[in-house]
Order: C-alpha cells, then structure tokens, then sequence
C-alpha cells in the first residue's frame, strides 16, 4: 500500500471516529432537549389542567347560584352579565384547546373524551345563559353527571400526559448516559488509533527513506548499475525509487551516448578529413586543365604560325567545361552551408517539370556519351501536372541523380520516369531514376545521404567525386515538402525514387 493510501486511510479512520464523537454529542445534545420539552409540555399540561378545573368548577358554582336565583326571586340576567358568562366558557373552551396541542398520539383518546364531555357541558351551559330570560325555558342545571364527567376526564388526560412525560424523562436519561459512554469511549480510541497509525507510519516512512539514502548516495557515487529495491510502497514512495532507478539508467544511457557522440565525432572528423582531401583533388584537377590549356593557348597565340582554329576550340571548350566543373563543386559546398545554417531560400514558380527534365538530359549528352550510357526518358509527359515550386532546385536534384547514375554505370541503361497521383491541392509527383550500374548493399545505401560520406571509401578513388550531390538532393527534398528513397543492391544497380508534392504547403516556410 502506497505511502498516500496509508495517510489517507489513518486520516479517514480518525475522521470517522472524530464524526462518531459529533454525532453522539450532537444526540446527548437532542436527548437533553426533549427531556427538557418533555418537562416543559408536562408543567405546561398540569396548569393548563388546573386551571381548566378551576374555572369549570367557578363556573358551575355561578350556573347553581343563578339556577336557584331564578326559581325564586325570578330576576332576568343583564346584557352585560350574559356577555361576560359567554367570555367565560369561551375562556374555558381556550383553555382546553390548548390542551389539546400538548396532547400525543398516546393521550389522543382520553383527550377525544374529554372534549366530548367538554363540549356538550359548555354547550348546556351557554344555552342556560342565553335563554335565561325565557320563562318557558325549563333548565337541569341540578344534574352534576356532565360536569363530574367532565373533571374526570380531566383528570384522566392529566394523570397519562405527567405518565408519559416521566417516561420520556427516563428515557432521555438513558439516551444521555449512552451518549456520554460513546462520547468519552471514542475520544478515547481516536488517541490510541492516532498514536497507533502515527507509530507505524513513522517506522514504515523511516525505513523507506533510508533505503532512498543509500540508493542515492550509491548512485551519486557512480554506482550506476545499483538499483533501490524492498520499498513496498506503490505510491510516492515507490515513484521516488523508480524515478532513481531510471534516473541511473538514463545517466548509463546518456554516457554511453556520449562515448558514441565522440565516436560519431571521430568518424566525422575523419569523413571531413576525407572530404578535404577530396576536394582538395575534384579542385586541383579542373585547376590544373584550366591552367594548363591556358599557358598552351598563350603559348598558340605567341607562334607565328597558322593557328590550328578548331584544335583551339576544343581546347577553350575544355577550360569552360574545367570551370563549369570548379563552379559547381563550389556551388555545391556554398548550398551545403546554406542549408545547414537555415538560409537557403527557396523561390516558388509555376513551371512544367517535363520542360526541366528534358533540359537536364540536354544537359546530360556529353557525360552520357562519355560513359557510353543510354538515357530512356517517358514517351509522353502529358499527364503531369505543373509544379508550384522551386525550379532550380529541381533541376540540381536531377543533375545530380543523373549524373551520379552515369557516374556509376559504363556502358548500361539509365531509366527515368514520372508519373503523378491524386489530384488538386493533394496532388504529387513521382520521379524515378534507375540505372544498371554496379548497385549497393543495404549498410552504402544508409550512409549514402550523409554529407562528406560516400558508399564506399574507395568511390572518391575509382569514381570521384566529393560526396556531396546526394546529401544536396535529399535537403532539397524536405525543403520541397517531398522525399527520396533509394532501392539498390550490389551489381543490380539503383533506383532512386524522389516524391514531389504538386503544390508548395501552405505552412512550409520561403526559406529553411
């Protein structure tokens, strides 16, 4: 059980009994207060009852004394007097309502008697007052039946409602006790549960942490391979010591990840090493000619012969060739740079990429007739679409997996193709350059992208080149929005497939 789930539980625990305290306090504190209503409805009844009494009996004293008054002397009652005996009995009816709410369920019947008795006795007794002064009215004021039946029920209802007050007393003290009981027993139990839950978290926390100490003081002295086991705890505990434990072996992973950087670097720093060493050769060799066929071009110029003028052109020819050759290596190692510091700019056109493709195989004769290589370009070109993008990129990216495919095949065939998908603002462009050359195994064909890295150290030597061209393409793809993939295999030659979407994306930015 997580340390969180021990807290929680010991909190819950305490709030319970803590709630359990309240509760009983709170019902003590209601048993006290019914007892006391008890009291108070029992006093309240008892006057009520008394002074019903009294006034039934004052008033059956002034009926007898005005009954006999009316027998003999024949004397009328007064407005006044009959008024003031109707406020009586009204007084009296009061006085038993009022009863009537301090009754229960329990003293319901007796009360039902009572105001039976009650009512027909008041009811004889105003018609007594009101008809008084009639001499044909013949009263029984005599009979004490109604009026004994009357108290009786009185005293009945009295006698039950003071019963059941002593029984609600009683028990209201018995609630009490219980509730005191209850009240001290669990105040007593939260301390000894508090004591208790606080010993065994302490003791449980204390032997975590103390794991947590020696893992931590083994790993921050380089122990990388200890791990902090024996902690139970699922919960922060528990995360603490797999956050310590993976923490180890990220520092593990992160030192050999550094040992791999420096290996990366190393092999960086040799790849260069190569790569100047490349081009310090691939820039000396167009040097050199465009030297050399310029001293014998003076050299012409300074005889006093004829000049051998178609010689001299194919000469002039092989300077301008040297130096296209210079400027693009240049122009390569410049682009390069741009790319990896994130200023190459790319400038979006519409242009049909038939039109540059057939260009670039223009461009491709010589190179083509040199390695005695035949091209096989698409008879139709009409299904594509034109391109929103940039062209000069495109092109450089077909000259260079051109002329790397005629670079690597003598006397065999060169394929491209092109064909488009989907259709609109999805529509892409898919361009294949295959050859029959002398193919990679699949470790070349991982490397071959990396800049200043070819497939094989021994390429630069049999077939220059600085090993840059693919590195380029593939840049220019991404900053195009596309892809280039590569399928090869030794002596079965490569097809390089690159991915082209119809339309520029609306979020990729001008310049990369």
């Amino acid at each position: 059980m997580s340390l969180r789930r021990r807290l929680t539980l010991s909190l819950c625990t305490i709030l319970v009994l803590f709630a359990i305290n309240v509760g009983t306090h709170f019902w003590g504190s209601y048993a006290r207060q019914e007892s006391m209503l008890a009291y108070r409805s029992s006093v309240t009844a008892a006057q009520l009852s008394t002074d019903a009494a009294q006034l039934l009996e004052n008033q059956r004293q002034q009926i007898l004394v005005l009954a006999t008054l009316r027998e003999t002397t024949g004397d009328k009652l007064e407005a006044a007097e009959l008024e003031r005996a109707e406020a009586d009995l009204a007084t009296i009816s009061d006085k038993l309502r009022e009863l009537r709410a301090l009754s229960s369920e329990v003293t319901r019947p007796q009360y039902q008697r009572l105001q039976l008795a009650s009512d027909y006795l008041l009811a004889s007794w105003l018609e007594f007052y009101r008809r008084y002064n009639d001499p044909d009215f013949r009263d029984d004021m005599d009979d004490p039946l109604p009026f004994v039946e009357t108290l009786e029920h009185l005293r009945q209802l009295e006698q039950h409602q003071a019963f059941i007050a002593v029984q609600r007393a009683n028990l209201s003290d018995r609630t009490i006790a219980l509730t005191d009981r209850i009240t001290v027993i669990g105040f007593i139990a939260s301390i000894f549960l508090t004591i208790l839950l606080g010993f065994f978290l302490l003791r449980y926390t204390n032997r975590s942490l103390k794991r947590l100490k020696r893992g931590t003081q083994r790993i921050g002295s380089g122990d990388l391979d200890y791990r902090i086991v024996g902690i139970e705890d699922r919960g922060e505990l528990g995360e603490l010591a797999t956050a310590f434990n993976d923490m180890s072996d990220k520092l593990r992973n992160a030192i050999e990840e550094v040992r791999q950087a420096k290996d990366d670097a190393d092999d960086a720093n040799a790849a260069k090493s190569r790569f100047l060493a490349n081009v310090s050769h691939e820039l000396r060799t167009p040097l050199n000619a465009i030297i050399g066929y310029s001293e014998m071009l003076h050299d012409e110029l300074d005889d006093t012969g004829e000049v051998d003028r178609e010689q001299f052109q194919r000469d002039l020819d092989k300077i301008v060739r040297s130096g296209r050759q210079l400027l693009a290596l240049i122009n390569d190692i410049l682009d390069l740079s741009k790319i990896e510091t994130g200023k190459m700019a790319l400038h979006h056109e519409h242009f049909a990429a038939a039109d540059i493709l057939r260009q670039v195989a223009d461009a491709m004769a010589p190179l083509l007739r040199e390695r005695q290589n035949r091209l096989h370009l698409p008879a139709d070109w009409s299904d594509l679409p034109a391109l929103y993008s940039d062209a000069t990129r495109f092109r450089q990216i077909f000259l260079n997996l051109l002329s790397n495919a005629c670079k690597f095949t003598d006397g065999g065939d060169i394929y491209l193709t092109a064909s488009a998908t989907g259709s609109g603002p999805d529509a892409w462009l898919r361009f294949s350059v295959r050859d029959t050359g002398i193919g990679m195994n699949e470790e070349e064909q991982l490397r071959i992208f990396d800049a200043f890295v070819q497939a094989d150290n021994t390429t630069s030597v049999n077939y220059g080149g600085t090993g840059l061209g693919l590195a380029i393409c593939r840049e220019y793809c991404e900053l195009m929005g596309g892809r280039i993939n590569v399928s090869s295999a030794p002596g079965a030659g490569a097809e390089f497939t690159v991915e082209i979407p119809a339309t520029a994306p609306e979020s990729a930015p001008a310049t990369a």
